[in-house]
């Protein structure tokens, strides 16, 4: 009887443990199981956008230019403005506007710096970039993704001498030496070119003036077509170097360069001709004097033009 008393004892005991234990399994694997189906799979997407409101202090000689712009950062997952960085510049002043856990709406004043491109100067046109990229997470653990409703340029932004052309967004991947991996890279550029008639009064009127007069000097008289050529040569030269001193030297020909070379060889091209007229002047060979001045006035002035017309055609390439 005792025995059997001891016997109903274990099994009860054995019968609430178990009622104890089950539940509590159970509800561990619920929870182990809804935990697995929340973490967030695959690097984190940040929809970013950057709507500029103005450009100023552009110099293009040295490629930099201040910006105020509006970025905005939106994801499924928590996100944080300290967690980015300008990879051509630096924010001067950030005011925060929107601030919730996976929205981050901001105004930045930068200052930035770019690579200009004055093959085409003075008719050059260049990029403003605006370039983010993460500070430590690389493209495994997070990416760009591009807020077209949010990017874009403001119709009132105008920077002085310059026209704003059209805005472009894209993202890439940044690859850097070493293990650090590659990196999604977001770059805005708005592109800008010079006014066209203040180009054509600042750059080219001047020099259009010297070679027509120095092309009518072909009606003239010989000495006074030799003084006339000498200072059109030097004023050209002068006008030249004043142009050329407001870009810095680079290691290729401009479209400045071209124009000036055909200029240059205009100039040539009457000094020889009345210093040839000259020579046979002093030879009394009237022939040569008179083939020299009829093929001149014939020839120098369509060569010159048909020069120009082909370098100006380059631009529509």
């Amino acid at each position: 009887m005792h025995t059997g008393s001891i016997c109903r004892f274990l099994i009860l005991f054995t019968l609430l443990i178990t009622c104890i234990a089950l539940p509590s399994a159970a509800t561990e694997l619920n929870t182990s199981d809804v935990s697995d189906d929340n973490a967030p799979a695959g690097p984190q997407v940040i929809h970013i956008g950057t709507y500029v409101m103005d450009f100023s202090n552009y110099n293009a000689r040295e490629g930099t230019y201040d910006a105020s712009f509006y970025v905005t950062l939106t994801s499924d997952r928590p996100v944080n403005i300290t967690d980015f960085e300008l990879m051509n510049g630096h924010a001067d002043t950030i005011g925060l506007l929107v601030d919730t856990p996976t929205k981050k709406y901001f105004r930045v004043f930068a200052s930035f710096d770019s690579d200009p491109d004055f093959h085409r100067f003075p008719f050059d046109r260049h990029a403003l970039p605006i370039i983010a990229e993460p500070r430590i997470r690389n493209t495994s653990d997070l990416i760009f993704v591009i807020d077209n409703e949010a990017t874009g340029i403001d119709s009132l932004a105008s920077l002085p001498g310059w026209k704003t052309g059209k805005e472009q967004a894209h993202v890439m991947n940044y690859t850097y030496n070493g293990e650090l991996g590659s990196y999604s890279r977001v770059v805005f550029s708005t592109y800008i070119t010079r006014d066209s008639l203040s180009t054509f009064l600042k750059f080219f009127l001047p020099v259009m003036l010297i070679v027509i007069v120095s092309l009518s000097s072909l009606l003239m008289k010989v000495t006074s077509r030799l003084g006339l050529n000498a200072s059109m040569f030097l004023a050209a030269v002068l006008i030249h170097w004043r142009i050329a001193d407001a870009m810095p030297m680079v290691e290729y020909a401009t479209f400045l360069d071209y124009f000036m070379i055909i200029t240059y060889a205009t100039l040539v091209m009457v000094l020889i001709s009345g210093i040839l007229i000259l020579v046979y002047n002093e030879a009394k060979n009237t022939e040569m004097i008179g083939r020299i001045n009829h093929w001149s006035i014939r020839m120098i002035p369509a060569v010159s033009v048909v020069l120009y017309i082909l370098l100006f055609l380059t631009l529509l390439l």
